[in-house]
């Protein structure tokens, strides 16, 4: 039984496209006898003709994959786009430069390389972001004779 034209004016009436368009198997043959919009309009009352729901995109995969992440997962190498410092954070790249400074500074002050006040001076600066590295830090030094 071709119900194309009931299709359409259904569609039209609840206003989706005619693929969301839902009739009963049972009700057929009613119909097929409905050929105004009057008619499509009672039978959608009387629950022969249904809009479908929406199909829309599950988040089942996305939920999945971020619980992974979660846990550490799916961030290796393959994952990463940019330089090697762009998936760190401001303060954990700070950490990476300013732990070898200060250790630097502190084995040159034990060492008696520098004196106390020195240390204290370019300690300072390094907190300042002076210094990129402890090449530079060592550079700083020599350049302004302030070994002992």
């Amino acid at each position: 039984m071709k119900l194309t034209a009931q299709k359409r004016l259904a569609a039209e009436v609840l206003k989706v496209g005619t693929s969301r368009v839902w009739i009963d198997p049972d009700f057929q043959d009613e119909v097929s006898l409905a050929i105004t919009k009057d008619d499509i309009r009672r039978l959608v009352d009387e629950g022969a003709i249904q809009k479908k729901q929406k199909r829309g995109v599950s988040r089942g995969r996305a939920r999945h994959a971020m619980q992974q992440r979660r846990k550490g997962q799916r961030k290796g190498p393959g994952r990463k786009k940019g330089k090697a410092t762009s998936k760190l954070s401001g303060k954990d790249r700070w950490i990476r430069k300013i732990r070898p400074i200060r250790r630097e500074l502190k084995r040159l002050r034990d060492e008696g390389i520098i004196s106390p006040g020195v240390y204290r001076n370019l300690y300072l600066k390094a907190k300042g972001n002076v210094f990129r590295n402890t090449a530079h830090l060592r550079t700083y030094i020599s350049e302004r004779n302030l070994e002992e």
